[in-house]
């Protein structure tokens, strides 16, 4: 895959960089350059902000629309969009390491199945309703949409994310620039393909890949109307800030340290839950914000539950991500994986028992591999059952009952996921309603379309997905008859 784009989709066009700075996007597995594309500047945010505005101030453009129009562009750009899977797949495996297997589930199909349901609930919305007014006369409530939307892209799920934003965003008449992460641009390249291709109209949908700094000033442009950021609490917080001092509204979806609360009547059979297991706990590599990476075991069956984690995280393939039969890919960058190994010898540092894992694979001598990697015995209080390490690190903490459990997993800065295994899914649900967190599973965890994603505390602000997400692009109006 060697790729050269000199371009910009902005405005319905392809246009020229405002300057000669490029990126280089390099293949996780194998420490390849995959190509390069330029690198956006203020000028060209200026340009993309400037198309945005100008599509949606049109007094007959997209936001005019009534939303049934809108929708049938919707519906061709998910074509579109499936039209391009196995573009997606290959290059987010190769930019980010994420196993082909699971690129194929959430980098194409996800992504196209969010955006269908938006197409869905754009058919059906109702954007005003009347109501009698109290002191006589009637009363009509608008949703109308929020303006320009500035949607800013991790680099770990870089289509299903994007879409998290441009599904609702579309559907209730917003436009967007979206500024993907330098690790990950070549399938953003993709996606402007089938942009233009489903005859979105020029300026709805601008895309300018760009580093931190140029992200900053696009949060910060005054023809902004809205933010929407999916990444690390550090980054979200910074843009909380500007957003605040400019009352903007901002949607955050931050980072986790999620817990997987295993009770004492749990089926610990591989064979049965451990697909389950691993797509709530090691998913992506471990680079997901929402998995479980504090599991919380009964003291009762603490031995039973630590070797079915090592166990499970020592039979994983790990290799190549293009490999079909790779469970663990690489991590995303070098500087990723120096992040996840200073938290194993933190871990080592802290007293906690290593049972699997701890280095890289033997066997693997390019490409930035780390071993899925189980502690036991560890302290809720330890650097690592407190921080998010965004890797293939699991830290097994003991508990005397539920009400220890409920008390270990709510003692955290995060609240993101989690989940709750056992034989009673009745006695799940009650021990899930207790964690004070956006989103929990009962013996599976996986973002539904149909409902509201995100979290509280330092893991964010507002919900993402489901009829709910189409609130964080609208606004009310309010007109006294």
């Amino acid at each position: 895959m060697e790729l050269r784009y000199d371009t910009f989709y902005i405005g319905g066009e392809w246009v020229r960089p405002t300057t000669s700075r490029t990126i280089t996007p390099v293949n996780a597995s194998t420490e390849e350059p995959l190509g390069q594309v330029p690198e956006g500047a203020e000028a060209d945010i200026d340009r993309a902000v400037a198309a945005a505005r100008a599509a949606f101030d049109d007094p007959s453009g997209w936001a005019s629309w009534e939303p049934a129009r809108r929708a049938e562009v919707m519906e061709r750009l998910a074509d579109a969009i499936d039209r391009r899977a196995d573009g997606f797949v290959d290059r987010v495996s190769a930019q980010n390491g994420m196993p082909v297997a699971v690129a194929r589930q959430l980098e194409t199909g996800y992504p196209s199945a969010v955006l269908r349901y938006y197409t869905s609930l754009a058919r059906d919305a109702v954007f005003e309703e009347t109501r009698p007014g109290l002191f006589g006369g009637s009363i009509e409530v608008r949703k109308v949409p929020v303006g320009v939307v500035a949607a800013i892209v991790p680099w770990n799920f870089p289509q299903a994310l994007t879409m998290f934003k441009i599904a609702p965003a579309m559907a209730t008449g917003c436009t967007l620039v979206i500024k993907p992460s330098p690790e990950t641009v070549l399938d953003s390249y993709l996606l402007a393909e089938a942009v233009e291709e489903a005859g979105v109209p020029a300026g709805v949908v601008n895309i300018v890949p760009a580093g931190r700094e140029v992200g900053a000033y696009l949060v910060a442009h005054p023809s902004v109307d809205k933010v929407a950021f999916t990444g690390s609490t550090a980054a979200g917080r910074a843009i909380a800030e500007t957003c605040g001092r400019l009352l903007r509204p901002v949607t955050l979806e931050l980072g986790g340290k999620s817990a997987a609360i295993v009770l004492d009547d749990a089926d610990l059979d591989l064979t049965r839950i451990g697909e389950g297991l691993f797509g709530a706990t090691l998913l992506n590599n471990g680079q997901t914000c929402f998995l479980g990476t504090r599991v919380l075991a009964p003291r009762s069956r603490y031995a039973e539950v630590v070797d079915a984690f090592t166990a499970l995280a020592g039979s994983l393939t790990v290799g190549d991500a293009s490999d079909a039969a790779t469970q663990i890919g690489p991590m995303a960058t070098a500087r990723q994986r120096e992040r996840v190994e200073s938290y194993i010898a933190k871990g080592r540092g802290e007293g906690a028992r290593l049972t699997t894992g701890g280095g890289r694979p033997d066997d693997l001598e390019r490409g930035w591999f780390v071993q899925p990697t189980v502690f036991a015995d560890v302290d809720n209080s330890a650097v690592i059952a407190q921080e998010e390490i965004f890797g293939p690190v699991l830290s097994l903490i003991p508990y005397d009952d539920v009400d220890d459990a409920v008390r270990i997993a709510n003692d955290s800065d995060f609240g993101l996921g989690g989940t709750v295994w056992t034989a009673d899914p009745e006695r799940g649900a009650a021990v899930a309603h207790r964690v004070r967190t956006g989103t929990i599973g009962v013996n599976r965890y996986i973002p539904d379309p149909a409902a509201p994603f995100g979290g509280v505390k330092a893991s964010g602000l507002g919900r993402e997905l489901g009829p709910e997400g189409l609130t964080g692009y609208q606004q009310f109006q309010t007109v006294y008859r």
